[in-house]
């Protein structure tokens, strides 16, 4: 079979011809480097404007739960590469950021833009995680925090709060999972995460396939067992709830 040598030759169009890495590997070190501080720093920051969007979701004022809800279908219903696109282009064609590179390699002109625009996506699917976690809570409880005397918003703090939380904890961290993926989007714009040094090495060796393979491998790599050690904690969590 003709697709049979995709995989036993070391032509430029073999999904395994390595013969790259021992020049190239660097490429891909600072891309795994750059894609993981990509993800945990957008999750990070999407997370307290998250929790206020969800916050105003729950409200009884129609203007602020209308203006939570707008942020959040907009996000949500849009292309991340259109808003990527707009935040690089427009916000930051007018803020101007100086050049200077991070851990040699992470150009910060570049890294803050991503990272405004993935953590901006990133909060209006947050925000749903935590408005579900927040109607999670047993309304029992609320109703057991009002009657001892506690304020709504002493209620929300000291009690719905941190249970909520501890729910949404798996589902953040899945979020995480879900942004080291996203963030691939990044290399459109010169960002040097990993799908970009997979390029780069592409277009530097005429090596067509296999740099595209081995970064497949790495994501995999990164987010196969992620997932099954949030699993895992979810099932431990749940266990503990029932005891």
């Amino acid at each position: 079979m003709w697709w049979s040598n995709l995989f036993t030759d070391m032509s430029s169009a073999s999904f395994f011809n390595f013969s790259f890495l021992p020049k190239y590997a660097v490429f891909f070190v600072q891309g795994i480097e750059y894609t993981l501080l990509l993800a945990v720093v957008s999750v990070l920051l999407a997370v307290l404007p998250a929790l206020m969007l969800a916050l105003m979701r729950l409200s009884k004022n129609r203007l602020i739960h209308g203006l939570s809800g707008a942020y959040i279908a907009l996000f949500r219903s849009t292309p991340l590469l259109v808003q990527l696109s707009i935040i690089y282009f427009g916000l930051f064609g007018v803020i101007s950021i100086p050049r200077y590179s991070l851990f040699g390699f992470v150009d910060i002109s570049r890294f803050i833009p991503g990272v405004v625009a993935l953590a901006l996506n990133s909060s209006a699917y947050v925000a749903e995680i935590f408005r579900a976690g927040i109607l999670a809570v047993d309304r029992g409880q609320t109703e057991a925090a009002r009657s001892l005397g506690l304020s709504a918003w002493q209620t929300m703090r000291l009690v719905v709060l941190p249970q909520a939380i501890k729910n949404v904890l798996p589902a953040l961290a899945n979020e995480i999972i879900t942004m080291v993926k996203e963030s691939s989007i990044c290399s459109v714009l010169g960002m040097a995460e990993l799908m970009f040094g997979a390029k780069a090495v592409a277009s530097s060796t005429y090596i067509t396939l296999a740099p595209y393979t081995l970064a497949a491998l790495i994501y995999f790599c990164i987010n196969y067992p992620a997932s099954k050690g949030i699993e895992a904690i979810e099932r431990r969590m749940r266990r503990g709830d029932q005891h």
